[in-house]
């Protein structure tokens, strides 16, 4: 059983849980998507930076961007799928502008780190996800599928 069908799967129904659930289960299925969406970030940050010499704040746009697009199909499918408060292109404009602030935040982070601490890439990587993992899910939660509060 893949991790989305488990997550898809559970017996967890969200309209029969209180807000707090509803939070930790919505916290759980965006991590799971994340994961997803972070492994073709990493991927193709190492890949273009160690392989390629493209420039680390060029390749980790780029791989942002390309976890950006799996992390939304992830979401809108599995993730908030009983959640979804506005139009589809109200909602894409809304996560691409929330994943912009990401990306912003995921740029200024990775040259802290990596362009004036001097540490690894990989190693800045680490810090950076976290916080931006956490602005994204609590924006996205709130601004994008605020039908998950209900």
């Amino acid at each position: 059983m893949t991790l989305v069908a488990a997550v898809r799967g559970s017996q967890l129904h969200r309209e029969r849980l209180g807000p707090l659930a509803r939070f930790m289960v919505d916290l759980v299925r965006y991590g799971a998507a994340s994961a997803a969406a972070l492994s073709i970030d990493a991927a193709t940050l190492l890949v273009l930076n160690k392989a390629f010499g493209v420039p680390y704040l060029v390749a980790s746009a780029i791989g942002f961007l390309s976890g950006l697009v799996v992390v939304y199909v992830l979401s809108v499918r599995y993730v908030y799928d009983d959640a979804r408060a506005l139009r589809p292109s109200l909602e894409i404009a809304g996560f691409l502008a929330t994943g912009l602030v990401g990306l912003g935040l995921t740029q200024a982070l990775m040259a802290l780190f990596v362009g004036a601490l001097a540490w690894p890439v990989l190693a800045g990587k680490v810090p950076t996800v976290a916080v931006v993992f956490l602005f994204n899910f609590l924006s996205r939660r709130m601004l994008l599928f605020s039908n998950s509060s209900k």
